[in-house]
């Protein structure tokens, strides 16, 4: 029975390590229904791709699409007062850094959504307490009116999927992780407070960096 145990727990170990796919899907709404595309497929020249952006890092740094060119990114979005799920987020996140430390391809993006409050003093701060690597997990202000944009429409980011908001006056809060390939298409969607969850993206990541 011992053995027996041991091979099942084995097989779960294995699993919980690698990809659901050998290739990831393409996302393009707020449904995130899955679409099966090969890298060269023409439809991907008209496919959904997150906007250009223009921020500030916890550095002071100004952040945009091309800090991004060519790598694998992981986007999410919190704010630094945050008492519920953004401690337990931010610790993932953190799980994500030291998994892919040293890697290069691999890079974080957390947009505050109360930028008004999170300036640049504050992040910093934020990110020293939490063990933020500079450069390779990027803490983000910006506009409010930019930064719910980009939540909501690039990356659809609502806790309740299947339905963009476009509302400015609702608060952006949730939990998803959006990982995004090296052309800026969403290729997966995960839920920040899952440790299940984030072996999974961690998998895929791996499997991404695959894609040529």
């Amino acid at each position: 029975m011992v053995l027996i145990t041991l091979l099942f727990w084995g097989c779960d170990q294995k699993t919980t390590q690698q990809s659901r796919v050998t290739r990831l899907p393409y996302y393009n709404e707020a449904s995130f229904k899955p679409h099966w595309l090969e890298a060269n497929d023409k439809k991907l020249r008209n496919f959904h791709k997150v906007s250009p952006f223009k921020l500030t890092n916890q550095d002071g740094k100004i952040v945009t699409e091309k800090t991004f060119e060519g790598k694998i990114y992981v986007a999410d979005f919190f704010f630094t007062t945050c008492p519920g799920i953004c401690p337990i987020m931010t610790k993932n996140m953190a799980v994500l850094q030291d998994e892919f430390s040293g890697d290069s391809e691999v890079l974080l993006l957390s947009h505050s959504v109360t930028p008004e409050k999170d300036q640049v003093s504050i992040l910093k701060t934020y990110a020293k307490r939490k063990g933020v690597e500079s450069g390779k997990w990027h803490l983000v202000t910006g506009t409010k009116q930019g930064i719910y944009k980009l939540g909501r429409q690039d990356y659809f980011v609502e806790e309740d999927l299947g339905e963009a908001n476009t509302n400015e006056e609702d608060f952006l809060h949730t939990e998803n992780f959006i990982l995004v390939d090296r052309n800026r298409h969403i290729r997966g969607v995960y839920n920040g407070l899952n440790k299940t969850s984030i072996k999974q993206l961690i998998a895929d990541i791996k499997t991404l960096k695959k894609e040529k």
